[in-house]
């Protein structure tokens, strides 16, 4: 049988701790631990989550993977039926219902955490675009400052003091713009690989993930690094009007539009640097 010596031209490394700066494709012996290890970087993954209590699209998320808030969408495709104000949040196993929007309203754009969030923008249920702007403070949501213009169909990512904001459907069907907010004013940066509408979108101002989207049933996934967007893995179903939230390394996307009008899938997001220890199992 071949050995690793064979196959790496050296012997397996005996370390007292794992290296401080591992390269891919590393394997060493932790005599402290007493096993074998290697090192590897993950590009991303998904895997199925809990679903939501009701299934919905054109809706948004905030928060992290762990503690993760829903809100807004529409019951079903059909987009002459009314939006909704439908708030979830999400423990890491489990969707609980929460108070409504003050305005219902789907298409529309959302950041922050689960405690403190803001959702702009959307599509009311009189079928207008609007500019409207709403706060969340972990149990009711409050009217403030509206956008300059009406837009909708976007994705956001960051808090409601440092976000970004990419895609949207106003005035063309997809479109690749991205523009960071720094609290005060909005500045225009590099665009999306992919113009497109009505994703998932979620992360920091400068660490972002963008998932899925129209038109069509997109499942391409972005990541943003605070300069430039980078195409990565796949979801696992391809949709669109679906929502997300977490980092661009550790995050959820959820729901939407698919084969079932009113999917409540859920895919985690896993990407980044990891150690694997080796068994004899």
């Amino acid at each position: 049988m071949t050995t690793y010596k064979e196959i790496r031209g050296t012997n397996i490394e005996v370390l007292a701790s794992d290296p401080d700066n591992p390269v891919t494709g590393q394997v060493w012996y932790n005599s402290t631990d007493n096993v074998v290890k290697g090192f590897y970087v993950n590009t991303g993954s998904w895997a199925t989550g809990n679903a939501m209590n009701i299934g919905r699209r054109s809706f948004t998320g905030a928060g992290t993977q762990t503690a993760a808030l829903t809100f807004g969408g529409g019951p079903a495709p059909n987009p002459g039926q009314a939006s909704v104000g439908n708030t979830e949040s999400y423990n890491g196993t489990n969707w609980t219902q929460l108070n409504d929007m003050s305005t219902a309203r789907r298409y529309l754009g959302g950041a922050g955490t689960q405690t403190a969030a803001i959702g702009v923008g959307g599509f009311d249920s009189s079928n207008e675009s609007v500019d409207l702007v709403e706060l969340w403070n972990g149990t009711n949501w409050t009217e403030t400052t509206d956008l300059a213009n009406d837009k909708r169909g976007m994705a956001m990512a960051g808090t409601s003091t440092a976000c970004i904001s990419f895609g949207c459907t106003d005035p063309s069907p997809r479109r690749a713009e991205t523009e960071s907010w720094n609290g005060s004013n909005w500045t225009e940066v590099n665009d999306l690989t992919n113009g497109r509408k009505s994703f998932a979108g979620f992360g920091t101002q400068t660490a972002a993930l963008a998932a899925g989207g129209g038109p069509g049933l997109q499942s391409v996934t972005e990541s943003w690094n605070g300069s430039n967007w980078t195409e990565l893995g796949a979801l696992n179903v391809g949709r669109s009007y679906l929502a997300g939230t977490g980092t661009n390394t550790s995050g959820l996307a959820f729901g939407g539009f698919g084969d079932n009008p009113r999917p409540s899938a859920t895919e985690e997001w896993t990407a980044g640097p990891l150690t694997v220890t080796f068994t004899d199992s």
